[in-house]
C-alpha cells in the first residue's frame, strides 16, 4: 500500500474538529447521517404507501403536509461526504472497482456479509437514535456520558466480534 496516496490522518482530525466546531456554531448541533438515510427511506415508502408513511409515527416524524422533508442539511452533507470520497480516491488514483475480502470469502459471500452488517448497523442506528458518527462526533465532544458508553461498547464489540471473522480475511 502507497501510504503516499492518503492524506495526514492528524491534518484530516484536525479538520474535521474544524468542521464540527463550525456545524455547532452555525446550525446549533453536531453531524450524524443515519436521519439522512431514514430521510431517503421515508420518502421511499411515502411514493409507495403514502397513507402507511403519513400513519406510521416513526416516518411521520420526518414529514411535513403529508411530504417526506429531503431538503435537510444532513441529506446534504452525507451527500457531500460520499462525493467528497469519491473525489478523493480518484485524485489519489485509488478509484477501482474491487470486492475487498479475504481468500477463505467468496465474492458472493463477502457481498451478503456486508449486506447483512449494513442492514444491521442501520437498524441499531435507529435503535439507538443516532449512528456512530452522531455518537462519536457529536455527542463525545458534548462529554455526553452515553456516548462515551457507545463508543466504548463498539471498541469492545468490534475486537470481539474481530476473533470469530477473522478467518474471513485470513
Amino acid at each position: 500500500m502507497d501510504k503516499s496516496r492518503y492524506s495526514n490522518p492528524y491534518l484530516i482530525g484536525v479538520f474535521l474538529g474544524l468542521v464540527l466546531l463550525f456545524t455547532y456554531y452555525t446550525m446549533g448541533r453536531g453531524v450524524g447521517s443515519s436521519s439522512s438515510f431514514a430521510r431517503v427511506g421515508v420518502a421511499a415508502v411515502a411514493a409507495m404507501a403514502p397513507e402507511h408513511a403519513g400513519s406510521n409515527t416513526f416516518m411521520s416524524a420526518f414529514m411535513q403536509k403529508g411530504r417526506p422533508v429531503l431538503m435537510e442539511w444532513l441529506i446534504f452533507l452525507s451527500l457531500g461526504a460520499a462525493l467528497g470520497g469519491l473525489f478523493s480516491a480518484f485524485v489519489g488514483r485509488r478509484l477501482k472497482g474491487e470486492i475487498a475480502r479475504g481468500p477463505a470469502v467468496g465474492v458472493n459471500g463477502r457481498l451478503w456479509l456486508a449486506l447483512a452488517g449494513g442492514i444491521l448497523s442501520g437498524f441499531a442506528a435507529r435503535l439507538a437514535r443516532g449512528c456512530t458518527s452522531g455518537q462519536a462526533l457529536t455527542g463525545a465532544p458534548e462529554l455526553a456520558l452515553g456516548s462515551w458508553v457507545f463508543m466504548f461498547c463498539i471498541f469492545a464489540g468490534a475486537y470481539g466480534a474481530a476473533y470469530f471473522f477473522r478467518k474471513e480475511w485470513l
